[in-house]
Parts: C-alpha cells; sequence; structure tokens
C-alpha cells in the first residue's frame, strides 16, 4: 500500500467526465457507469485513462489507473508553448496558442484539465467540431504530442538553431 500512496502523491488525478450508459435486456436495464479522467505530474507529464465499471467509484478508479499507464511527456518549457497547434481526433478539433505570461489557461473545461495537468500556465485554445469531452481530450493530448522545443526541431532538420530562426 505504501507504493500506491506514494504514486498518487507524485501525480494529481482529474476525474473530466462520469457517464451512466444503460443496457437494455429482458428483464429491464442495466446501468453501468463509464469514466473519463486526466492525470499529471504538473512537469510535463500527462495521460488520459477511461474505465467502465458498475459502480462509479470502480470506473473511477480504472480510469486513472489507465491515465498512469499511458502517461506522455510532453515538450514544452516555461509556463507555454513553443508554438501554434492544432489537435485532431475524429471530428473534434482543438488549437493551442501560446500566451504572455499572466494571461492564464483560456480553454473549456475539457481541454483545461488536461492542460492544467501538464504545468502549462499560459495558453489561448479553442475547440470545434465535436463537443464530446472524449474526443475534446483525445483531440487536445494529440495537440500537445505535436509540440517539439526549437532544439528538437532543429535537430529533426539537421541544421543548427541559428539557421532554424534564420540568423545564419
Amino acid at each position: 500500500m505504501a507504493y500506491q500512496d506514494e504514486e498518487s502523491k507524485e501525480y494529481s488525478e482529474k476525474v473530466v467526465k462520469i457517464d451512466r450508459v444503460a443496457k437494455v435486456v429482458k428483464g429491464g436495464r442495466r446501468f453501468s457507469f463509464n469514466a473519463l479522467s486526466v492525470v499529471g505530474d504538473q512537469k510535463g507529464k500527462v495521460g488520459i485513462g477511461f474505465g467502465k465499471a458498475n459502480e462509479v467509484p470502480d470506473a473511477i478508479r480504472k480510469s486513472i489507473e489507465a491515465a498512469k499507464k499511458h502517461l506522455v511527456k510532453i515538450n514544452f518549457k516555461g509556463h507555454t508553448i513553443p508554438h501554434e497547434v492544432v489537435g485532431k481526433f475524429k471530428s473534434a478539433r482543438v488549437i493551442l496558442k501560446p500566451s504572455t505570461a499572466g494571461t492564464g489557461i483560456i480553454a473549456g473545461a475539457s481541454v483545461r484539465s488536461i492542460v492544467e495537468k501538464a504545468g502549462i500556465q499560459d495558453v489561448l485554445t479553442k475547440s470545434w467540431g465535436s463537443s464530446n469531452p472524449v474526443n475534446i481530450v483525445k483531440a487536445t493530448l494529440d495537440a500537445l504530442e505535436q509540440l517539439e522545443t526549437p532544439i528538437l526541431a532543429a535537430k529533426k532538420r539537421g541544421i543548427s538553431l541559428n539557421q532554424l530562426f534564420g540568423k545564419d
């Protein structure tokens, strides 16, 4: 148990959505629950998880465990993201734009939860297309995975930082 206590202190968790679903059977309806959670260390690691169970606490626990298994490292430095990026998942689109210090997170609830858990403090966002929280969160994660620091971009292209910024 001590291992789980240490692990829960390391990552902060946020339940984005809890939904009750029904399966129609011969005797009536069978209800179950699903939960979408975001887990992050607020230092650049973030993950999303989806859990299903017959009771709400079990669904939340499963979604948090799934999120911890699927952590992703986000490339950003400082308080904001290095460049504008668009994330897509099914019909959901999310645009993330860097902003100046002190702006805060200008975002809807689903986007805000994942951006906060990643540790980004200042960002402007806009989502369009699907309004389903699951699709919005996955589109946001897609956008965050596309981020590159200038050093990574220069290394990927095989050029120096000066050439990347047009100073050479």
